[in-house]
């Protein structure tokens, strides 16, 4: 997989870049849509480069990321799918050639929105699933606009922010971790989140 080692490579170039913000802007961006480098690379770099700007840096991340959501939506919504329930020749397009998109994912997300709804974006939004999947499938299947807006600020932003806080709470020493560790404690929290909500649900 070179071709995914000089993109990061080519998406870590932007922090030494005058225009790095908003390289981070659009990356982020993009990756709500079709890019499949996740835009924390670039934040963390940045945030390293100024530990004083970290939380503009994820102030920039959430709002590209959030925008992002609504294109991924609006191409869902109304080029996703025929009118006969059929995939789209541009739909095919994205299944063919974005890592990780597939048929047999789009139904089964399909699924998991019709039993979790928030949830679903929540935790696409702050783990390391590929979230690009749920912007476009929550407007193929008509998700509630709203929702998916609370769920992608508070979800992007808690993910965002966190890298930020961590960065300028601990400095350059914490990149290690992150970079080891942070998409597992992301999954954890999430893991943990959901099921005292499905435990309530349960026992009440």
């Amino acid at each position: 997989m070179n071709w995914v080692k000089r993109m990061y490579d080519w998406v870590l170039s932007w922090s030494e870049s005058p225009y790095g913000a908003v390289a981070l802007f659009v990356l982020a961006f993009a990756e709500s849509v079709f890019f499949p480098i996740p835009p924390d690379i670039l934040l963390i770099a940045l945030a390293l480069g100024s530990v004083a700007l970290s939380f503009r840096f994820a102030l920039i991340c959430t709002v590209g990321s959030v925008a992002g959501a609504f294109v991924g939506y609006a191409l869902g919504h109304y080029a996703w799918l025929t009118s006969d329930g059929e995939f789209t020749a541009f739909a095919n397009f994205f299944f063919n050639n974005i890592p990780g998109f597939s048929h047999e994912l789009f139904y089964r997300i399909k699924a998991l929105f019709i039993e979790w709804d928030f949830w679903v974006i929540f935790t696409a939004g702050f783990t390391p699933i590929p979230y690009k999947v749920f912007t476009i499938s929550a407007g193929a299947f008509d998700i509630s606009l709203l929702m998916l807006f609370i769920a992608s600020v508070i979800s992007r932003g808690a993910r965002f922010f966190l890298i930020a806080f961590m960065i300028w709470k601990f400095g350059p020493g914490i990149k290690r971790f992150i970079d080891k560790y942070f998409n597992l404690l992301a999954l954890a929290f999430t893991v943990l989140l959901i099921g005292g909500f499905v435990l309530i649900k349960y026992l009440l």
